[in-house]
């Protein structure tokens, strides 16, 4: 895979910052053309990933519709109807940071504090591998005692012990060397979310612990590439500046960091918004509108086509029913995000205090059941992480646009297990009539038909 990634400002170097604010802030004084408008959307179009003068162009459009017509299109033509399905579990919520808008802060005394014990963590899985679920991301909070040694032995656990078929991370920035030790655990994808890409802003919300280091932060997926691990996350908190232009532009400019260094790009691109969280006062928040906040998904589908957009069951179910047209690719269902939330017992006071408020409460049988009434095809695939189709591989068929020819029949076949093993009689029904409808949309389907008959004889883990 070669990729041309722009040279801006300050040259990409690995372990250095990027970031130069002037020039964000001038990209998006541009004033563009509907003409310059289109220009952009045909490169998009064609599968190239924009640059920041690009992307400022379409934040600036004069027409958001164009738009957002343009990235139902490109989402339409990449990823098909296909919504991969995953849960968070929240393992820990010790935090030595002072971060302003997070209920973990170590200043905040309405949290109660819990760190699951590896009972605990089997009998969450468990719960969560009972509703049907294949793919979890674990998340710590950033304090010493979640170690790369204790992150690593708890992935290791998991897929010793369960069903789990993929393990995500979200956890602190790390060394090379720690990097490397979560590495060999075999983990999918670890997101480290930057925040903020300006660092006065930064240094407003995060103003103590070693989160407090804008650079660190920064350079942190740097590390995590060195030490092998070539699947990555990028985000941002959107929220903590008036400007939620200049955050895209971060992670724009972020994207092009990793494909000028290491010649991948990001694996997924998170953009949550601000909500409630216990104990904190809500002081130099600016909230993103609806509008805006479906706008700058589309902007981020057409900017980096590519990747993965997340959306987090932080949204309600209305917003998260209009992302996904615009260009969102991921979500979570049945989420719960106090440590110990996935427990059959009606004690919550075993739970730990949760980070923030969700929105989306709904479990995930309902999540199904709302994917498949709007025809989108719920997947559980882990085959490209199995198979060894990650990082430069993933982007060598991502980029093309040939993902969707891996992706869609192992959704279907993913789908049909969750059909068999976990699904109500309806809701089989329904189900295997979008897989009848999506099999008819395809050519060649025989060896996908004889796949599914195998599952439905009661073969598992079947894929491409």
């Amino acid at each position: 895979m070669i990729f041309s990634p722009q040279r801006y400002k300050i040259a990409d170097q690995i372990g250095q910052p990027f970031i130069d604010e002037d020039e964000i802030v001038d990209y998006l004084k541009i004033t563009p053309t509907e003409q310059d408008v289109d220009k952009v959307i045909a490169r998009s179009m064609d599968k190239h990933r924009l640059t920041m003068q690009e992307t400022a162009i379409l934040l600036n459009a004069p027409n958001r519709q164009v738009v957002k017509d343009a990235a139902a299109k490109l989402k339409k033509t990449i990823y098909g109807n296909r919504i991969v399905l995953f849960a968070p579990l929240y393992v820990g919520n010790m935090c030595s940071n002072s971060c302003a808008y997070c209920a973990f802060r170590r200043e905040n005394s309405q949290t109660v504090r819990k760190t699951l014990s590896t009972q605990e963590i089997d009998q969450q899985v468990d719960a969560l591998t009972g509703q049907g679920h294949k793919r979890l991301i674990l998340v710590y909070g950033e304090h010493p005692i979640y170690s790369a040694d204790f992150i690593a032995n708890n992935v290791r656990q998991v897929y010793k012990n369960t069903n789990i078929r993929r393990l995500n991370i979200n956890a602190a920035p790390m060394s090379v060397d720690d990097f490397r030790t979560v590495h060999q655990a075999k983990i999918g994808t670890f997101q480290i979310f930057q925040e903020s890409y300006f660092r006065s802003t930064y240094a407003t919300h995060h103003p103590q612990g070693r989160k407090a280091d804008y650079v660190w932060r920064l350079t942190a997926l740097d590390r995590a590439m060195q030490a092998g691990i070539d699947d990555v996350g990028l985000g941002a908190l959107l929220g903590l500046q008036q400007s939620w232009k200049n955050e895209i532009m971060g992670l724009v400019r972020h994207t092009n960091h990793l494909e000028a260094c290491f010649g991948v790009g990001p694996h997924t691109i998170s953009f949550p918004r601000i909500t409630h969280a216990t104990g904190i006062a809500p002081e130099n928040q600016y909230p993103v509108l609806d509008e805006d906040f479906l706008f700058l998904i589309a902007v981020l589908r057409l900017a980096v086509p590519y990747t993965g957009l997340i959306l987090t069951a932080r949204e309600g179910a209305q917003v998260r029913g209009q992302a996904i047209e615009y260009g969102v690719s991921q979500i979570d269902g049945g989420t719960h995000i106090e440590i110990g939330g996935y427990s059959p017992s009606n004690d919550k006071t075993q739970e730990g205090g949760a980070q923030f408020t969700i929105n989306d409460s709904r479990s995930l049988a309902q999540v199904i059941a709302w994917l498949v009434a709007t025809d989108h095809l719920p997947s559980f695939c882990t085959a490209c992480y199995r198979q060894g189709r990650t990082g430069e591989h993933f982007m060598e068929f991502s980029t093309k646009g040939f993902i969707k020819r891996f992706c869609t029949p192992n959704a279907i076949l993913t789908f049909a297990e969750y059909l068999e093993d976990y699904a109500s009689q309806g809701d089989r029904a329904n189900g295997y009539a979008l897989i009848d409808k999506e099999l008819a949309a395809m050519t060649d389907t025989e060896d996908i038909l004889q796949k599914l008959e195998k599952i439905k004889k009661g073969e598992r883990d079947i894929y491409y």
